[in-house]
């Protein structure tokens, strides 16, 4: 869900993800008592016990009030936990060296890899005084760079940001969104790259994926999501009013299913794609716009994964039908009967095919092998010919190329390795340097380790470990672990400043590949879902207990941090296990397991989680949601709840709430902060500035807790 959401990426096939990752009033009044250390001051909560009946069974919610976010007594608590929060980390002494060095880790020039079109490069660009990437285009490869947009002119709180969505095939024309603060929703408008200048054309601030122009630029098919109804395809004529945009497909789904559209690049074929939430299948249906066809079926009726790319009549497709790990077939588009598919490249037992993408008129997959990134390009009868190698473990990103153009970009990066850039000659084989990111980190002296335990039930879980070369395990070291594990999502091991700024604290930084993840193909997402859920607990759980059993280190330097889904998880973790752990971050975070269905696009999740509304569902959701299973009395680790107002993915109910229940329930004198934004959210969009602050807030609670601050 923490996945910025382009549901599927047009032209090519990448897997599915989700955004993505709440009777009568008893009212009484908690007021906190001081408490040893930094408890002391804790702001009090109100509280309004409303009992809810759950199939028989009566569940108290004690803060259901907080749930109403524009409510001024909500407001004013909200305001009143801010002071608290920043009074404690605001007096905590080295701060200012932790700033500083993190302002040399994110301050830094960074580039993203092109889209090519015509003889033109598009790509974004940040200088290091800036706080908002810029949007660039170089006619031709050794062209110069011309600005196309520069968000950081459009607010005097540099909380805009943009996003490029689609170019046109002859580069001409490009379609982009504009964001504000963090949320989900963007305007979206168009631009002629020549004049620079904006046309008429503008859609209203919605949510909008699936973005394909068609290649005369007369057109655009799109998908706006909106609550209840859910996702729609449409088609737009520039030059005519938006609201007049003839609907093409999705009636009769729901908000738990996305469908979105796939434009050839001939502009031949559409293709529509739908997903049933993060349940491990989807259908494809297809449309032959050149003969005004009707909408036909392409692959349905099937529990698997589809996705591809048209060359003429042929469909290039992923599937994990009949091969949980992927396999590609060759589909003919006048005869597409699943019994004329053509097997090209089979699954592979001891790897999980992690994206496919065509260039050069190649075939290009990407694997992961005990979740470490692995290319080999196919030709179109699925013979391989080369294989990408890569200096060490790490994460290339997809194959980003052409049908037709024998030049293709990739990056790749490591934990301690920032990430490069690459221009690959598809037909030799031949690679150059495009860009690369120089950021203050001396690689060499960071050590990047993969590592395996036994879960609860004897499962293998893999599990990255850095810090620095050298380090001695003492059993003492403060070791900062994260997690994730939902929607079929995938930890590869990518630079990250964190856990280069963790290692040169003389720390270990974890991160394990927990399942409900994708790292081990679809069996591992389905292993923990619904009520198997408990097997990602367990397994960061058994993460936990394997680096104190491996002299890493001990519960009072050990913390744990998680967003969205891993929001959940780390909440699972506090309130299932609370002698393991001395801090925790949970940013973002799902808590209220029995309400969240009712809030924001929350009904997407069902799929992957199951709902309260089903008995059976209720009973294993309440055993781990982590707001139902807070113990009054428990000696509970200290925790900061990250969010904002701007959030409108996972509604930020769930840490104004459990921060209120923890606060009023937790005998530890370990502090329980809200670390609340009014302006930031799910999507990304925060200036580099406030990344800055907001970072040095996180690292400096940890620090603090695990008695590893240095003034």
């Amino acid at each position: 869900m923490w996945r910025h959401t382009n549901f599927m990426r047009s032209k090519r096939f990448t897997k599915f993800s989700s955004w993505l990752l709440v009777l009568p009033l008893v009212t009484s009044s908690f007021v906190a008592s001081a408490q040893q250390g930094r408890r002391a001051g804790v702001p009090q909560t109100r509280i309004a016990n409303v009992a809810e009946d759950f199939h028989g069974t009566a569940v108290n919610d004690p803060y259901r009030w907080l749930e109403d976010q524009k409510a001024p007594e909500t407001r004013a608590w909200i305001d009143e936990q801010n002071r608290h929060t920043q009074s404690v980390l605001g007096s905590l002494a080295g701060r200012d060296r932790i700033r500083q060095r993190l302002g040399e880790l994110l301050r830094i020039d960074t580039i993203g890899q092109p889209t090519v079109r015509g003889d033109r490069y598009f790509f974004s660009k940040r200088r290091a005084a800036q706080n908002q990437p810029v949007v660039y285009m170089r006619r031709g490869l050794k062209g110069q760079d011309e600005v196309l947009l520069d968000p950081n002119t459009m607010s005097a709180d540099q909380r805009t940001s943009v996003s490029l969505m689609e170019v046109s095939e002859d580069g001409k024309m490009i379609i982009y969104g504009v964001r504000q603060g963090g949320a989900d929703e963007v305007e979206v408008r168009f631009m002629d790259t020549d004049t620079k200048r904006d046309l008429a054309d503008r859609m209203p601030t919605a949510r909008y994926f699936g973005m394909d122009m068609t290649p005369d630029k007369t057109g655009v098919y799109y998908t706006r999501f909106q609550i209840p109804q859910g996702s729609r395809v449409y088609y737009h004529r520039l030059g005519t009013d938006v609201a007049s945009d003839k609907e093409l497909f999705g009636e009769g789904y729901t908000a738990t299913q996305i469908v979105s559209p796939s434009l050839s690049e001939d502009g031949r074929y559409l293709f529509y794609y739908v997903s049933y939430g993060s349940s491990g299948k989807n259908e494809i249906f297809y449309q032959n716009l050149a003969e005004n066809s009707p909408i036909k079926p392409l692959a349905t009726g099937v529990d698997a994964r589809f996705g591809g790319q048209a060359v003429g009549d042929r469909f290039f497709m992923f599937t994990t039908h009949e091969a949980p790990n992927g396999r590609i077939v060759e589909v003919g588009l006048k005869n597409p009967q699943m019994a004329n598919w053509r097997n090209l490249i089979p699954q592979r037992d001891n790897a999980t095919i992690n994206s496919m993408s065509l260039a050069g008129g190649k075939i290009f997959v990407s694997y992961l092998e005990d979740v470490v990134t692995r290319i080999r390009m196919f030709d179109d009868a699925g013979k391989q010919q080369r294989e990408i190698s890569f200096p060490t473990l790490g994460t290339a990103g997809n194959i980003n190329g052409r049908w037709n153009r024998d030049e293709a970009f990739y990056s790749f990066s490591s934990y301690g390795q920032p990430a490069t850039i690459y221009r690959y000659q598809v037909s030799s084989g031949k690679q150059e340097v495009w860009a690369r990111i120089n950021v203050p980190v001396r690689s060499e002296e960071i050590e990047t380790k993969q590592v395996f335990f036994a879960s609860k039930d004897g499962t293998r879980v893999p599990m990255f470990l850095v810090y620095k070369k050298g380090l001695q395990l003492d059993g003492n070291r403060p070791v900062l672990l994260y997690g994730y594990g939902g929607f079929n999502s995938s930890l590869t091991p990518g630079f990250s400043a964190t856990a280069a700024f963790w290692a040169e604290q003389g720390g270990v930084y974890a991160v394990a590949n927990l399942r409900g993840g994708g790292e081990y193909g679809e069996a591992w997402h389905k292993a923990a879902m619904f009520e198997r859920k408990q097997n990602t607990f367990d397994d960061f759980i058994a993460a936990s207990e394997w680096l104190i059993q491996n002299k890493f280190t001990n519960p009072s330097r050990l913390a744990i941090s998680g967003g969205s889904n891993g929001g959940l998880l780390v909440g699972a973790a506090l309130t299932q296990r609370p002698d393991l752990y001395q801090a925790v971050i949970c940013s973002y975070p799902l808590l209220d397991m029995l309400r969240y269905h009712n809030f924001l696009v929350a009904r997407f999740w069902t799929t992957e989680y199951g709902s309260s509304e089903d008995p059976k569902q209720f009973e294993y959701i309440r055993r781990y949601s982590p707001y139902h299973n807070v113990k009054k009395g428990e000696k509970y680790p200290a925790v900061m709840f990250i969010t904002g107002d701007a959030d409108t993915r996972v509604d930020p109910l769930h840490a104004r709430k459990m921060a209120a229940l923890l606060q009023a329930s937790t005998a530890s004198d370990r502090p329980v902060l809200l670390h609340y934004d009014t302006k930031a959210g799910h999507s990304g969009g925060t200036p580099v500035n406030k990344q800055i602050e907001d970072l040095t807030d996180s690292m400096s609670f940890l620090l603090w807790q695990l008695g590893a601050m240095k003034n």
